[in-house]
């Protein structure tokens, strides 16, 4: 007679990782792709916020930016006075491209540019004679920067350079007047 023995229950099958993992892959790629969404949402307001709190309006040379910060003149034919530039403009020179006024809350900058025929050192000599109190001068070779100080709330810097292939040998003078609304 054989031994009987009890029946032994089948082993459960091994369960089933392909179809979890798979789950796992679809949840991680909704994800992305509905970060992916609200990002070009975010995107798409800030840039729709943008294009309806700044006005660009100008044409040829003049473009002016207007925005809820303040506002930005670049005009290649600007004219400005001695009050604007903070100081006076060199006798006989002519204005450059490379003009613009920008008026914020906190303040106003003011940066022109001119070109003479006159040395270096004669407008060098002009504007230290101009500038006079708080002032700094730094020299090189081919240029010089003189800084001009009222307190913090105003500054002048002049800057004058030769370089003979630009302006055809003409010196270069670059005046940057900013002047604060309120203390820093």
């Amino acid at each position: 007679m054989q031994p009987v023995y009890p029946a032994q229950p089948l082993p459960p099958p091994p369960p089933s990782s392909g179809s979890s993992a798979l789950k796992v892959v679809l949840i991680i790629v909704a994800i992305v792709v509905g970060l992916g969404i609200l990002g070009a949402g975010a995107f798409g307001f800030f840039v729709w916020r943008v294009a309806h709190a700044v006005r660009v309006s100008g044409s040829g040379d003049e473009v002016t930016f207007n925005g809820p910060q303040g506002k930005l003149s670049v005009n290649g034919a600007q004219n400005f006075t001695a009050s604007d530039l903070g100081t006076d403009i060199y006798p006989g020179a002519q204005p450059a491209k490379g003009s613009m006024r920008m008026s914020l809350p906190t303040g106003t900058m003011v940066s022109a540019a001119y070109v003479t025929s006159d040395s270096k050192d004669q407008v060098l000599a002009f504007y230290k004679s101009k500038l006079s109190g708080n002032v700094s001068t730094f020299d090189t070779v081919n240029g010089s920067v003189i800084s001009y100080s009222n307190g913090q709330r105003e500054s002048v810097v002049v800057t004058v350079t030769s370089d003979p292939s630009e302006y055809d040998g003409k010196t270069q003078i670059h005046i940057v007047h900013t002047k604060a609304t309120q203390a820093s």
